[in-house]
Order: C-alpha cells, then structure tokens, then sequence
C-alpha cells in the first residue's frame, strides 16, 4: 500500500497526519480517542482551519488521515459532519489562499524556443526535446525529467531505450508528427543524433556535455532554461506542469475530440476537464463546427466516448 503512492503523495499524507495529531494534542484528546477518527472530531479538525487555507490543501490533509486508516485496517468514520465541515470550508476560503490557475505554453513559447534556443548545442537539443514531447504528448514533466542526477530511477522514470514507464505495468507515450515547427518526431530525432553517445542505460533526455561524457537533464535546469529564453523574447515565465496545459489546450483548439485529448495525456478521470484553458476559443470552435452535419456525428460519438469512460 505503500508501494502504491508518489513521494510527494507521502509528504502531502504526512502533513495531514501531523497537523491532525497536532490538533489533538492541542486539545488534550486522549491518542486512544483520537484514532479511529470520529466524524465530529474529524469536522472539528477541518473547521479549525477556516479561514486559513486552501481547500485543495484540507483534502489532501483528509487523504492522508484516510489512507492511514486504511492502512492500519481501522474503519472510517468520516461522515455527514466531515462532508459538511469541508463544504463550509470551501466556502470561506480567503482569497489569498487561493491558487491562480497556471497559464498555458502556447505555440508563441514553443516557436520561441525553436528560434532562439542553440540547436548546435546538445544541452539545448535536449531541452527542446523535452518542451515538444511534453507539449504535444501532453506530459507530466515528471515522466521525462528527473529532479537530480541521482534520483534516476528506470522502473518509474524514461532510459534512452524508452522503457515503459507506470510502475511495473508501465504505459505508452505516443509522438506524432504535426505540421509545426515545434515537431515533436523532428525534435526527438535531432536529440538522438546529437546525442548519440549517451548510452541505453542512461535518462532518455540526457545529453552529451563539453567533457565529452554525458548528464541527464535535470528538471530545474530544462525549466530555467526556458524561462530564460522567453525572457529574451518578452514572454512571461512558466512552471513546467504549463506544458501539459498548454498541449491539451492547442489540440482542443485544433477540433481534436476531447476524448481524444484525454487519451493522449493519459487522464483518468473528469480531472482532464480542469486542464481546459482559452474555452471562450475552444467551446465555439466545436459548436460552430457541430453544425455541420458530417461533423455532428462525429462530435456526438466523441462526447459519449468521453462521458461514458468517465461516468
């Protein structure tokens, strides 16, 4: 069960432990009383933090208590007053504690890169590799990159010979070629040829360095790269989860059905939904073109493919 979740999914399930323990301590609450969790005194913990944090944050914090509870085989007492306490919650939430939604690369940023970054440079092919498969792949970051040069693991995260990548099942990540400078097929291509003598063994996206061995690439280095090269151009700065907005939004905008989109990035749930930027652009894109008959159909079959994966 352990196995079963991400390292910063333990950081996040930690915390709520600790500031649940916290509470109860504050208060005095025998441990004994205190796990199993009662529902009120689960509603009371939640309460205590009106006001002062993001929703987003109190259900990871309940996750975490959850999951304990799993864990250890105790029952879950979270009911009617836990549900209620949390919808009040979110609706005192002060707007500072809310987080603006992420803005998405847009084909701008992308063709800005291909412009100005130096693709006579193997640190620079990499990176561009990187922004296309995470753009048009509609990637997590974290299935291509890595956070430091140790932290290479080949069962979780891409080798040069792409091994699959979910946990021992593993998944695929498809690249298709698009009529655009930011090509994701060409972008690959050159990273490989530039970067020949990396070895199978090695990140996927590692590149050949002036010492004439190679490193992987590093996520703080492909994200202040970018960063840095769109301050050149006058473009704002971006987080890199802003890829995989962005990748989803652009296909949207070129009528590609939603359940499609959902698949090449791998969505599992409705979640796909809260990734849609520009919808004053996407939605009249399909309503326009729906009424068309030959696309009627077509767009009918994609949103009942979609409602039914996810029902």
């Amino acid at each position: 069960m352990l196995i079963s979740i991400e390292v910063k999914t333990h950081e996040n399930y930690g915390a709520g432990l600790l500031r649940f323990h916290q509470y109860c301590d504050s208060r005095r609450i025998l441990e004994q009383l205190c796990m199993p969790a009662p529902d009120h005194l689960l509603a009371s913990f939640i309460a205590s933090w009106a006001r002062k944090v993001a929703s987003l944050t109190i259900h990871n914090w309940l996750a975490g208590i959850h999951f304990w509870h799993n864990l250890h085989g105790a029952p879950w007492h979270g009911r009617v007053l836990l549900r209620t306490a949390t919808s009040g919650l979110a609706k005192v939430v002060l707007p500072s504690s809310k987080r603006p939604c992420r803005p998405p690369v847009t084909l701008e940023h992308m063709h800005t890169l291909v412009r100005l970054l130096d693709l006579s440079n193997a640190f620079d092919v990499a990176v561009l590799a990187v922004t296309s498969t995470a753009f048009w792949s509609c990637c997590r970051l974290g299935e291509l990159l890595i956070d430091s040069a140790n932290s290479f693991d080949s069962t979780r995260h891409a080798p040069r010979n792409w091994t699959k990548t979910t946990h021992g099942e593993g998944t695929n990540l498809i690249a298709s070629g698009v009529e655009d400078p930011s090509n994701l097929v060409s972008a690959i291509m050159h990273h490989l040829s530039a970067n020949a003598s990396v070895p199978d063994s090695a990140p996927f996206f590692a590149f050949e360095t002036d010492q004439g061995s190679w490193a992987p690439m590093i996520w703080t280095w492909f994200v202040n790269r970018c960063n840095e090269i769109w301050k050149i151009a006058g473009l704002p700065g971006l987080s890199g989860h802003c890829f995989r907005i962005g990748g989803a939004t652009e296909l949207l905008l070129r009528e590609t059905p939603p359940d499609v989109v959902a698949m090449q990035g791998r969505w599992k749930s409705r979640a796909f939904l809260e990734y849609w930027r520009k919808t004053d652009l996407i939605l009249p894109v399909f309503i326009t073109s729906s009424f068309s008959d030959s696309r009627i159909a077509m767009i009918n079959s994609s949103m009942n493919a979609f409602s039914r994966r996810y029902q």
